[in-house]
């Protein structure tokens, strides 16, 4: 690029970057806190204007990537589903029979074992996704702040 960039851009570009983190502590934080800072200064700052692209666009990726990690564990559970509705299911056998109450709990009986894949496959694709977040926003916050035009992966451009 022909111009320099200034101090101030890349220091508000850094903090777009890092206020990502406030997902932890705000709701949509990652969203809302980005957003606010860059559309105050896209206008007055081309550094700051594709910084505040790409990191609405990596975040907006990255929840699109969460919530397609999430559906693919609904055929498991939609074949889980009827079983629930089996009372045999939950080990309790003869609790209708008040008299001879035998409640006996055995790891045979328990069938919780089938939500293992799902729950194990989509924790995995939910904390790969957390570390891919974590590990490229930090990337992208010292990048920027070095002066450096920082492009996140497995980015799709919402905003162009």
């Amino acid at each position: 690029m022909a111009t320099t960039i200034t101090k101030h851009e890349r220091n508000l570009s850094a903090i777009i970057h890092a206020s990502m983190f406030s997902k932890y502590f705000i709701p949509f934080g990652n969203f809302i806190l980005p957003l606010i800072l860059w559309t105050a200064n896209k206008k007055e700052h081309a550094f700051v204007d594709y910084n505040g692209k790409q990191a609405l666009n990596f975040q907006i990726s990255m929840l699109l990537y969460s919530i397609v990690a999430g559906l693919v564990t609904i055929p498991f559970f939609i074949g889980f589903w009827p079983d629930l509705f089996d009372w045999n299911f939950f080990g309790f056998h003869g609790l209708s029979d008040l008299n001879n109450l035998n409640i006996h709990i055995d790891s045979d009986d328990f069938r919780f074992g089938r939500l293992i894949w799902p729950v194990g496959i989509s924790g995995f694709l939910q904390l790969a996704l957390a570390v891919v977040n974590i590990v490229f926003t930090i990337l992208a916050t010292i990048r920027t702040n070095e002066g450096e035009y920082f492009k996140y992966p497995f980015t799709i451009k919402f905003i162009k």
